[in-house]
């Protein structure tokens, strides 16, 4: 079997796995009514998909129109990190050294001194756990840049899901969208691919979905979860979008859902945001969906914090 027929089988066989998401699935009408009824009167454009894992039913609602990703980028980024990892090219318990020329921002990792050593292992971590954007751009750097993480994404039948910043050839959409672009349906399949352990390789995934299960930003959508209850997730924000995708291990059957936002008329950076409001509603209205019997409910003075 030469090197182009195996390439075209393993691509193949990828794809595969992302396409068979839509089939034997069945939309659940009464949780979309529910849903349309949450999402009325928002102030922006909303996309939503869910899909409950052990009876397949789903709610699509803009779930295949292109939104910005914001930090949910991170999910491909962190994928394009295991892939060389997985190739041999770099190690996950190797020291990096950063330099002043990689500072993004006022993060954890923008805050190191020039010539500090770091594992990888703990950038990959504080770019899935807090998010730290000088982490993500160095990962995204070190797993041979957005073109290559485009390249991976397509090969497991991702079209719509992309890097956009600093990756040539893509500034228009830069402009469009930002860091990134993604539909709800993608993003949340994409996380599912993960948990199944479909993606690379099943240590790779099971890796990946670890630190993905490690979130300090938990006061939106993970705040109307239990916190005894597993999650893998990632969430986004920018000026006018805000958006999550969450992997939720709940007692009568995992589901996954991914909400994001875009042309946000509230820009605040707030609790109260709309935005923010809307993915905790949306959260809310999934656990007791789903959990009909739960007596669960968040603690009284649990926005304080």
């Amino acid at each position: 079997m030469n090197n182009i027929f195996c390439k075209y089988v393993i691509v193949s066989l990828l794809s595969f796995s992302f396409t068979s998401f839509s089939q034997n699935l069945k939309e659940d009408i009464r949780l979309k009514t529910k849903l349309q009824e949450t999402l009325k009167g928002f102030n922006g454009d909303v996309g939503i998909y869910i899909r409950n894992l052990k009876t397949n039913k789903f709610v699509a609602i803009n779930a295949d129109t292109i939104f910005p990703t914001a930090s949910m980028v991170k999910i491909p980024i962190l994928i394009g990190t295991f892939d060389k990892i997985q190739k041999g090219e770099i190690k996950y318990d190797q020291e990096i050294v950063y330099k002043d020329s990689l500072d993004y921002d006022d993060g954890i990792v923008g805050s190191l001194k020039d010539g500090a050593k770091v594992p990888l292992s703990e950038v990959v971590f504080l770019m899935c756990s807090v998010s730290d954007n000088t982490a993500s751009l160095w990962l995204q750097a070190l797993s041979g840049g957005g073109k290559r993480i485009n390249a991976i994404l397509d090969s497991l039948g991702f079209q719509s899901t992309r890097v956009n910043s600093r990756t040539p050839g893509r500034e228009a959409n830069r402009t469009k969208f930002g860091w990134g672009q993604t539909t709800p349906r993608e993003m949340a399949n994409l996380l599912t691919m993960i948990r199944q352990r479909k993606i690379i390789s099943p240590s790779a995934s099971d890796r990946m979905y670890r630190n993905l299960g490690r979130q300090y930003w938990d006061g939106e959508g993970l705040s109307q979860i239990p916190e005894y209850i597993k999650t893998g997730s990632k969430n986004g924000a920018v000026n006018r979008s805000r958006s999550e995708t969450i992997f939720v291990h709940a007692p009568h059957g995992e589901y996954v859902y991914s909400i994001i936002t875009k042309n946000q008329k509230d820009e605040s950076w707030v609790r109260t945001n709309e935005g923010y409001e809307l993915l905790r509603k949306v959260s809310a209205l999934l656990w007791n969906y789903y959990e009909p019997n739960s007596t669960w409910k968040p603690v009284d003075g649990y926005e304080k914090w």
